[in-house]
């Protein structure tokens, strides 16, 4: 039986993969994001090298009848990089430069197959245009904490999704893993998606 394998901590990846029935096991990469490697280079780019260094990190772990998938985000905004917001303080400021204006949304992910090493590669790209928020509203949405934990300190899986007033995309990379994406990936190792699901369903 194939097991899924998610080299994420992000509840909200996790959840999409739920809500299409398959229960995957997670396992953190301990990946460094930070780094100067990743950070320097264009958005499409880094959210591939990223998802492919979480899943490659993991992937060591297993040599058997595993998925492993790495996914990672990137909001492009006015030409720069808008990852997970610092602090607070960053994330107003954020949230204001956002009113009436659009972004783009990255997510890369990296499916392997730990079975014989073969890896697939995809990246979502979504236009998301915000709403015109006021200060309180902003200031209200940065105590709920859910700015600091996505990529450019937006989601529609969460409080954030009345803040958004337009996507033009695939919304699930949005949240952080794009589902038709992942349907093709699995589909081109040579794996059935429903059989996924029904082994998640099991557990």
């Amino acid at each position: 039986m194939t097991k899924v394998i998610l080299a994420s901590a992000s509840p909200a990846r996790l959840q999409l993969l739920k809500s299409a029935g398959i229960f995957a096991e997670v396992k953190i990469s301990g990946v460094d994001e930070e780094l100067p490697e990743f950070l320097n280079l264009p958005p499409i780019q880094m959210v591939v090298a990223l998802a492919k260094a979480k899943a490659q990190a993991v992937a060591a772990s297993f040599n058997g009848d595993q998925l492993i998938i790495g996914a990672d985000s990137t909001l492009e905004f006015e030409g720069k990089n808008i990852g997970k917001p610092a602090t607070p303080d960053e994330a107003f400021s954020l949230w204001r430069s956002y009113r009436n204006k659009s972004g783009v949304l990255y997510t890369g992910q990296v499916v392997i197959d730990a079975s014989n090493g073969a890896t697939v590669e995809r990246v979502s790209t979504t236009k998301i245009t915000f709403a015109n928020i006021s200060d309180d509203e902003i200031a209200a949405y940065i105590k709920t904490g859910e700015p600091l934990q996505v990529a450019g300190g937006a989601t529609l899986d969460g409080i954030g999704s009345a803040f958004i007033s337009r996507i033009e995309g695939d919304a699930t990379g949005v949240i952080g893993l794009s589902m038709p994406h992942l349907f093709e990936m699995v589909t081109s190792l040579g794996h059935s998606w429903h059989k996924l699901r029904q082994i998640g369903s099991a557990i």
